[in-house]
């Protein structure tokens, strides 16, 4: 007899998990957020001054990047700095070609002139961490291979400056960051230059709830259902948000102070869920004497650049957008 198909587990219109084990990550929240969702197909030709590709990085891996090139411009006198991105979306949900991703991702490429190169993420629940990590760190390694010519990407080689790469996360993205910088410290890199890390309101978290989670608003970016469920099924069988993924900044994490990390640049929102635990993280860094700066949305809430309808519609969003875009560019300039 054929087993029903039954639901066992969803988390806030973004993920069902069902019992024979299948996973669907269709959207079934409010409709007029469902072309958010939506893959971008790549195009090599130039649109709004930027051209996208998906390929595969190692033959045999399946491991797969999307790059983002910014189309030459007048002020581009020497190569382009490289953006590592790791999207968000709880190690569970997201891809680097849907389109919330994409607009943003082509306004970063456009706006501070780098090469942004943002890697298909295994995720969770058939993929538990570290996955997500070893797929970001692969990325960093590819991109030495491309540098030293063991590997080969055109628009890589034509046009990126391997002395300049910089790690970018959102959200969960964020933890990704933290963890690629980490491992990149003990490893022989060269010729690529790590020169930064720019954390963007990243999933830090412990397991007892903090007062920002207690008090700020949810929003369709964050619930605590999410935070609670996505880290249920994305932490190692039998973690807690104090595993080092989700609490770097914990005692069950290694010390910050042996950490060789590159400068780092966090950004928080004033009225994020998780703010309370990023600052936790920010205050340890500057204790372990690691250089680190930090940048502040005013009044805004987890990932809010990634929803276009406000950013284009609420002038306040916008602004706030464009603040924090301006803030990497200054970020990436310095280094």
């Amino acid at each position: 007899m054929v087993q029903e198909k039954k639901l066992v587990d969803e988390v806030s219109g973004w993920l069902r998990i069902y019992n024979d084990g299948s996973v669907d990550r269709s959207w079934t929240g409010p409709d007029q957020f469902k072309f958010m969702a939506e893959p971008v197909p790549p195009h090599e030709q130039f649109i709004d001054g930027v051209a996208t590709r998906d390929i595969t990085t190692y033959n045999g891996s399946g491991h797969r990047v999307r790059l983002y090139l910014p189309e030459k411009a007048s002020k581009d006198t020497t190569k382009l700095p490289i953006l590592i991105h790791f999207h968000g979306g709880g190690f569970c949900i997201s891809e680097p070609d849907w389109f919330m991703y994409y607009q943003i991702y082509t306004r970063f490429a456009q706006s501070t002139r780098s090469i942004v190169i943002s890697p298909f993420l295994r995720r969770a629940p058939e993929h538990r961490l570290p996955a997500a990590m070893d797929d970001g760190f692969e990325t960093l390694l590819w991109l030495q291979a491309v540098a030293r010519g063991g590997s080969s990407e055109p628009w890589l080689e034509q046009h990126a400056d391997f002395n300049r790469v910089f790690l970018i996360g959102d959200s969960s993205g964020g933890n990704i960051v933290h963890e690629v910088a980490a491992r990149s410290g003990s490893v022989d890199l060269n010729p690529v230059r790590l020169a930064g890390g720019i954390s963007v309101h990243p999933g830090f978290l412990r397991s007892k709830r903090s007062r920002s989670e207690l008090e700020m608003p949810q929003s369709p970016f964050l619930t605590l259902d999410m935070l609670d469920k996505f880290l249920a099924l994305a932490l190692p069988i039998g973690s807690t948000k104090d595993h080092p993924f989700t609490c770097p900044m914990g005692v069950a994490a290694p010390p910050l102070e042996g950490l060789k990390l590159p400068p780092m640049l966090l950004c928080v929102a004033e009225m994020d869920l998780v703010k309370d635990t990023e600052m936790e993280y920010y205050k340890a860094l500057k204790e372990a004497n690691k250089e680190v700066e930090l940048f502040e949305s005013k009044g805004m809430t987890h990932s809010f650049y990634l929803n276009k309808m406000a950013v284009d519609m609420d002038p306040h969003v916008g602004a706030q957008t464009e603040a924090l875009i301006n803030r990497v560019i200054d970020f990436i300039d310095k280094h």
